[in-house]
């Protein structure tokens, strides 16, 4: 996964944020648990993530298709479609809470093999899991308009090609049948004046409270008016890997 017009910053994120280097189990074709990882093949998915939520347990998952590191946090809501992460860094700073696919969601530890570790030190440093309560997870339209009333600025996940993610970060604009429109901002913090159009269809992840995006915005400050646009699609080319 990369952040569009920094892709080497995007993977030192992933890889801090969320433990990258911790161990794999084997893969296989048939459903197999190694210690506490399990293998999410046709399994009670939701049902695992419903039950970390309601005993509050630290889980660390990995969406293999998309990144090679791994998401450690809370899980703050389950719905039909998705799911939402209270994510916590190998820092252990609160990171930003990432909202993502079931079915992009590979493995599943619970509860995170190091969680005595991080949840002591969560605690001396006065951390505490706060997911939002009621927060819409059952199709994206509902996601990214709460989203879009959480925070001030967001960041929307999106397939490229290559099946890696590519993300825009920005001020949520519009919604429609078809879609929504978002206000970007640049790497160097810069507004766009015309939005981007998004497709429901081509968002995989929607992260909110982001610090890179926070960062981004205290940098730019309030976002200015928005100039008319012909087409509504106007995303800066993603650099090359």
């Amino acid at each position: 996964m990369w952040i569009k017009a920094w892709d080497v910053w995007f993977r030192t994120k992933i890889s801090a944020a969320t433990s990258s280097e911790q161990a794999r189990p084997p893969q296989s074709g048939k459903i197999t648990v190694v210690s506490n990882i399990i293998e999410l093949k046709n399994t009670g998915q939701r049902a695992q993530l419903r039950e970390a939520q309601q005993q509050q347990t630290l889980v660390r998952l990995w969406r293999e298709e998309l990144e090679h590191g791994s998401f450690c946090g809370y899980v703050g809501g389950v719905g039909r479609e998705f799911f939402l992460l209270w994510v916590v860094g190998d820092g252990i700073t609160y990171d930003g809470m990432y909202v993502m696919r079931h079915r992009d969601i590979s493995e599943l530890e619970a509860p995170d093999k190091h969680h005595a570790f991080f949840e002591k030190a969560l605690a001396l440093k006065h951390i505490l899991p706060q997911p939002p309560r009621g927060f819409p997870l059952d199709n994206i339209r509902d996601v990214i308009q709460a989203a879009g009333a959480q925070a001030p600025v967001i960041g929307v996940h999106v397939n490229s090609e290559d099946e890696s993610e590519v993300c825009y970060i920005g001020r949520l604009d519009s919604v429609d049948d078809d879609g929504f429109h978002l206000q970007e901002l640049s790497p160097d913090a810069e507004w766009m004046l015309e939005a981007s159009f998004f497709s429901w269809d081509e968002v995989s992840t929607v992260s909110i409270e982001d610090g890179y995006a926070l960062s981004l915005l205290a940098v730019a400050g309030p976002a200015p008016a928005l100039v008319p646009s012909d087409s509504g699609v106007n995303r800066a080319e993603p650099p090359l890997a």
